[in-house]
């Protein structure tokens, strides 16, 4: 999986999570060659390798222990995990087009990954139970609608998102957007706790720790929920139900396209030729998660605006570890956290290959960016539950 022998480093994750649907023997060697998946050398593999234009090297038995030998080494630093099962994945998603796309679907589509699409109901009734990893995106859960008013609110599409968001409500039984979005957010928030995997992008990350955060607290404007906001919210903020965020100040202006001062977007003085973030490195003996979760072929990875672009460093939780950033910037791109028996990771922007996605902009094409790290960083969080689960101890 290094940049000079694998031509298609997001189609490998794939091959590797056909194998472990096929019952096969994986494990993932941290850090050898940029992360490399070996798996046993059966005709069927070598075929859809081939298929999907994966490239393979075949090893014979003495050159693989060699190998393993090397690794297991206390003076390299690499590690062997051996991946058990392959992950259950849930995309919370509104049914329907919208007018943007998600990386995630787009680069699982692309590996030919599996997936079930849910959403508010099926969240309420308990469905997540049914997966091992569950991603967010591009998706408000403080009840602001993305805080897309002053730009869009007379565009047919938010019109009609808006009364769909609405209509749902109230057939769960709420009020108000906002109210049934708390309750979606506290309803993952329990099953992290209880030890699913989660992994947020965009607009996902900082506004589910809002919402947890504001739990009990209105802070939606009139134009948003039909009442005013409360007086002096921000002095109601409990910082202690958040996952990863702590010390923010909401943004109070509807007319404002920002939920607070988490995200990095408008302090960021950056040029495009520039604009990288780096991975740090860890001990693949000793911290075998970050580790899988930082598995690339290159250390510098191309930054990419969203929504939520990147996460201010001094509103970081210190428990919260920081994995990619930009320390010229004081900026994290890349964070990781356990809650509970669970775990989650934040991975700030919208679309690893599109710098500056807007609204209404064809989706990437990832046939043109087979080997993105960007889009690596999101491959590793989905092989991450299959790992054995011993070396998820912390």
């Amino acid at each position: 999986m290094d940049a000079e022998s694998q031509q298609e480093h997001l189609k490998a994750y794939g091959i590797t999570y056909w194998a472990l649907e096929k019952q096969q023997k994986v494990q993932w060697l941290l850090n050898y060659r940029g992360g490399a998946f070996l798996l046993p050398d059966v005709e069927e593999i070598r075929r859809e390798c081939q298929i999907r234009g994966v490239s393979f090297e075949v090893l014979s038995t003495a050159r693989t222990e060699q190998i393993l030998e090397e690794i297991e080494s206390p003076s390299k630093n690499m590690s062997a995990i051996l991946l058990e099962k392959a992950p259950r994945i849930a995309v919370y998603s509104p049914k329907g087009n919208l007018p943007w796309d998600d990386a995630v679907t787009l680069v699982l589509t692309y590996a030919e990954i599996p997936y079930d699409i849910i959403y508010d109901e099926e969240v309420l009734e308990d469905q997540l139970l049914l997966y091992d990893w569950l991603h967010l995106h591009h998706e408000d859960f403080t009840g602001q609608y993305g805080k897309f008013y002053r730009a869009y609110r007379n565009a047919p599409w938010y019109i009609e998102e808006k009364r769909k968001a609405e209509e749902l409500a109230t057939k769960l039984g709420y009020n108000k957007v906002s109210e049934a979005k708390l309750a979606v957010a506290l309803k993952i928030r329990d099953y992290v706790v209880g030890g699913g995997f989660m992994f947020a992008m965009c607009s996902a990350t900082d506004s589910f720790d809002i919402a947890l955060a504001a739990e009990g607290v209105d802070i939606c404007e009139p134009m948003f929920d039909g009442d005013p906001s409360e007086s002096n919210y921000q002095s109601k903020i409990d910082f202690n139900s958040t996952f990863a965020f702590t010390d923010f100040i909401l943004e109070r202006d509807p007319m404002v396209y920002e939920f607070s001062s988490i995200d990095m977007t408008t302090k960021r003085n950056i040029k495009k030729e520039v604009d990288y973030f780096s991975l740090m490195d860890y001990s693949a003996k000793w911290d075998p998660i970050p580790t899988m979760l930082v598995q690339n072929h290159t250390s510098l990875v191309k930054g990419f605006f969203g929504q939520t672009t990147s996460f201010d460093s001094s509103q970081i939780k210190s428990n919260v570890l920081v994995m990619g950033e930009n320390k010229t910037n004081r900026e994290a791109k890349y964070i990781h956290g356990i809650k509970g028996k669970g775990f989650f990771t934040f991975y700030g922007g919208h679309d690893p290959e599109d710098y500056q996605h807007r609204v209404g902009d064809a989706p990437t094409e990832l046939a043109l960016h087979p080997s993105s790290p960007g889009y690596r960083l999101i491959l590793n969080n989905v092989l991450f539950p299959a790992a054995e689960k011993k070396k998820q101890k912390t």
